[in-house]
């Protein structure tokens, strides 16, 4: 009777089974619960929400950095420098602008800023070369705007009587209208490597005339080739004194044209009984020695004597003892030329 039983129930299951399994079939991808995801769609996943997560603080560290710039870009460190005197080597604070950090700087030069719509003269921080830390210059942008100025003297207060070492790197406070600086050697090739560059200059007596002078193809080499300089063309209202003036005696001593870059602790010019350095107290290009000296001694007034032509002197303008109240060596892109450019404001 047992076996007979179990026979019937098992019968009667056959078709509830059935039922079972097709219900089963029909309503199981839609029960059952999610299936796990591969190690690499984990992984795929996370890096995603790692990403969304770097975006944000790369943005949000974008925007603390653009906040800072302005602090930072008036921020200095001081690092002991020597200045030169009649008598000892004396110790100096020379004043560099700081330019640790990673600042979002993408302008090579003024004339990048000026084209972005930057038209208010002043200082920025740029990178001429992409592998090179960013540095401040003040950009010029009046006179047809986008001037990076390299040179600056206005006051006598900065003493350009320095060695090798400072004219590579740079000195002067870069923080004012007035300050007085020389950008760096290393810093003006950088500026000029790519080639195509017009040098102005613009000079002030202590009258209040002002006259200028451009070169096209204004460069100099590397510090292993001593800065040498070379430019080409010049045009402008001051004389051409970086040929060396109008007679052949003089462009021959006196031009600067392939000169080497000297400084008082380095020699380097075609004076064979000195050195036109130290008698001009100064770094400059200089040849047998010069007819004009940008870096020279600064001395008020203008007129001025002793034994050396060692003012801030042009030649061919003022002539070689009457030392200038204002000089401003600035450089630009010559396809950037225009016709307001010249004899414009002093910035």
């Amino acid at each position: 009777m047992h076996q007979t039983m179990t026979n019937r129930l098992c019968q009667m299951n056959i078709p509830m089974i059935q039922l079972l399994l097709l219900l089963f079939l029909f309503f199981g991808p839609f029960c059952s619960p999610a299936p796990r995801l591969s190690k690499k769609e984990e992984c795929l996943l996370e890096n995603s929400k790692l990403q969304k997560k770097l975006k944000m603080l790369q943005d949000l560290f974008q925007l603390y950095e653009f906040q800072l710039k302005d602090l930072l870009g008036n921020n200095y460190h001081r690092r002991k420098s020597k200045v030169f005197s009649a008598r000892k080597t004396v110790p100096l604070d020379m004043f560099l602008p700081t330019t640790s950090g990673s600042l979002l700087v993408y302008d090579q030069d003024c004339a990048m800023l000026f084209n972005r719509g930057r038209r208010e003269s002043g200082y920025y921080r740029i990178k001429p070369q992409q592998d090179r830390e960013p540095f401040l210059v003040y950009c010029d942008m009046s006179d047809g705007g986008g001037w990076t100025v390299i040179q600056r003297r206005c006051n006598g207060k900065e003493n350009f009587y320095r060695e090798w070492l400072d004219y590579k790197e740079g000195f002067g406070q870069l923080q004012g209208k007035d300050d007085e600086y020389w950008l760096g050697n290393d810093k003006i090739y950088d500026l000029l490597f790519n080639g195509g560059i017009s040098l102005k200059i613009d000079l002030m007596d202590w009258q209040g005339e002002r006259r200028y002078a451009i070169y096209d193809d204004f460069q100099i080499r590397n510090e292993t080739n001593n800065y040498r300089l070379w430019f080409g063309i010049y045009s402008g209202t001051a004389g051409n004194a970086l040929s060396g003036g109008s007679s052949f005696e003089s462009q021959w001593s006196a031009s600067l044209n392939g000169m080497p870059f000297s400084a008082p602790d380095r020699d380097h010019d075609r004076f064979l009984t000195g050195n036109c350095a130290e008698e001009n107290k100064c770094g400059w290009w200089f040849n047998r020695c010069h007819a004009a000296n940008l870096n020279g001694r600064y001395y008020k007034k203008g007129t001025y004597s002793g034994p050396f032509d060692n003012g801030v002197v042009w030649s061919t303008w003022r002539g070689l003892w009457y030392s200038l109240k204002y000089t401003a060596m600035k450089i630009r892109f010559q396809s950037f030329l225009d016709g307001e450019s010249g004899n414009g404001e002093i910035n």
